[in-house]
């Protein structure tokens, strides 16, 4: 089969925007190649390894890639993901160079390749993402382990925005806690607080591709029982109270939602948000403080900022 490798030159601003478009287009997964993955000083203190190629990546910038088929409706598929990266503009989202090329590729070609890129990481104190396909003994007793197949999923759980929402969640929720996971994508986040002992988690997300991985990346990882995943935009008609509301999206669609998740949390209940690139960070930390949060911790990582706030 043949396959259209789409390719965005782009910024670190709008790699999740632009991400988001493709996976909508109907790429089940995107290719990240950030020269800042060269130059910047990597911690082992979490037992990572990296080895990374110059030659993969641009001299600037970040390239954003995805695979389409190869069909009647290529043409039609590739104009509208231009008319919606352009259209990220009007969000003040900075799109770089924006230079968009298409190739065409083998489907035995990356189909399994890129996988040789993708082994088990430590991304906290107890979380290791370890792909479906290796054979990984946990370290130590309290490990966690959450196995994903980026190949059915949104990526390999080891984004930024996405340690940073599995760090906090880890130091906040507690064994019985009722959570709700905005934007679940993967589930990723709603498998982590099942592992840390929440007994009931909704995960949402307003597409049904998202419901279906997440609803299998659950049951991969035996937490289907505490988490139930359905199709809701936002936080519409959800009802509380619950202890913890997390969501790692964009910092314009999270203001959105901020005065319903203080209205659906318990007294003294956690909204945690990521998603969050740093000049965007004020406006959601002035929108939490306006509905009556407390922000108690600001985590960063790279470019990218999240708050753990308290409904007090």
């Amino acid at each position: 089969m043949k396959w259209s490798e789409l390719s965005i030159h782009t910024t670190q601003e709008a790699v999740e925007p632009i991400s988001n478009i493709l996976h909508e287009a109907g790429a089940s997964g995107v290719v990240i190649e950030d020269i800042a993955d060269l130059i910047k000083e990597r911690s082992t203190a979490l037992g990572e390894i990296y080895q990374l190629n110059p030659s993969d990546y641009p001299e600037e910038g970040v390239v954003v890639k995805a695979y389409l088929p190869v069909n009647s409706f290529l043409g039609e598929t590739v104009d509208a993901i231009k008319s919606a990266i352009n259209n990220l503009l009007t969000y003040d989202i900075d799109l770089g160079k924006n230079h968009i090329t298409i190739s065409e590729v083998n489907e035995e070609e990356w189909a399994t390749a890129w996988k040789k890129y993708y082994h088990p990481v430590k991304i906290s104190e107890k979380f290791t993402i370890v792909p479906t396909w290796e054979i990984y003994e946990p370290v130590h007793s309290d490990e966690l382990i959450i196995e994903l197949d980026p190949g059915m999923a949104f990526g390999t759980g080891t984004h930024p925005t996405t340690v940073l929402c599995i760090q906090a969640l880890e130091r906040t929720v507690q064994k019985g806690d009722t959570v709700i996971d905005v934007g679940t994508g993967s589930g990723v986040l709603s498998i982590a607080a099942g592992l840390l002992g929440a007994n009931q988690i909704q995960a949402l997300d307003l597409d049904q591709v998202a419901v279906d991985s997440a609803r299998l990346n659950c049951k991969l990882n035996k937490v289907h029982h505490v988490v139930t995943v359905k199709q809701n935009n936002l936080l519409d008609g959800i009802e509380g109270p619950v202890d913890v509301i997390v969501s790692n999206i964009l910092a314009e669609i999270i203001v959105r939602f901020i005065d319903k998740a203080y209205e659906v949390l318990k007294e003294n209940g956690t909204f945690i948000t990521s998603g969050i690139i740093q000049n965007k960070k004020q406006e959601v930390k002035d929108a939490l403080l306006d509905a009556g949060f407390v922000i108690e911790e600001t985590m960063v990582m790279e470019d990218w900022v999240a708050f753990i706030a308290r409904k007090k």
